[in-house]
């Protein structure tokens, strides 16, 4: 379970906290660089008729771009650029995670909560201040919905206060407990591969890493789910303050 352990490379210490340059620090600057330099050869030199990284490229903003205003309407699209950043953000992260590197082994970022809860809390300050800023106090009628008896509205809007404050929990535990169950059920199926492979033989060996081949497409597709998810949860929590006032 090494693939979980953060290693300090340099370590940094600024007013008293610990700054320090982590293996997760590396892989997050490895997908960052990953993404900038897909991007740019994407767009470098486009042609009418595209090429497969430049039709790559186009499907990739296409889908954001769909999302963002299929969840958020026209009004969200502003917004669009934290959006697809988020999105690749994650992807790259949650696919570098299941490809060993030679020299810095394997290592899943969004498997930690440190790092999903920090991409959650961003997403939920920076939604709730467009709300405060676009509607200032009418940004309260968010928990207050419309057609709820006055009976229960006290009721109501707790629910609904409390429901708000807790989406950056859900948001950022839901990536992080799918990317790290699904890596920790590839590692036990790997010793297992291992483990009877070389104590029984290899055909015992054989069946847990057929297992194996299936977790690991399944992965692939967690991978690009989670990613969506995380951004089409960012796009409704965006869509609720950019029309608080119509609630």
């Amino acid at each position: 379970m090494h693939q979980f352990v953060i290693n300090r490379y340099t370590p940094i210490e600024l007013f008293g906290y610990d700054a320090s340059f982590t293996n997760a620090s590396l892989w997050m600057v490895i997908a960052t660089t990953l993404v900038t330099a897909f991007l740019v050869f994407s767009t470098a030199g486009a042609k009418l008729v595209p090429g497969r990284l430049q039709s790559l490229g186009e499907i990739s903003y296409e889908f954001v771009a769909n999302m963002v205003r299929q969840n958020a309407g026209t009004s969200g699209m502003p917004y669009f650029p934290i959006i697809f950043t988020l999105f690749m953000f994650i992807l790259s992260l949650n696919l570098l995670g299941m490809i060993p590197i030679p020299g810095l082994g394997q290592f899943t970022v969004t498997s930690h909560i440190i790092v999903t809860f920090a991409l959650a809390a961003f997403v939920f300050l920076g939604v709730t201040l467009i709300g405060i800023f676009k509607h200032g106090f009418g940004f309260l009628k968010l928990f207050v919905p419309s057609g709820v008896p006055i009976a229960l509205l006290p009721l109501i809007s707790v629910i609904e206060v409390i429901s708000y404050f807790t989406r950056p929990i859900s948001l950022s535990v839901r990536l992080f407990a799918n990317m790290m169950a699904g890596h920790t059920m590839l590692a036990v199926f790997g010793s297992f591969v291992v483990g009877l492979g070389v104590n029984v033989g290899l055909a015992a060996g054989g069946v847990p890493l057929i297992f194996m081949v299936l977790l690991m497409g399944l992965e692939i597709l967690i991978a690009f789910l989670q990613a969506y998810v995380f951004a089409v949860l960012s796009c409704i929590y965006l869509s609720d303050s950019l029309h608080a006032g119509s609630h």
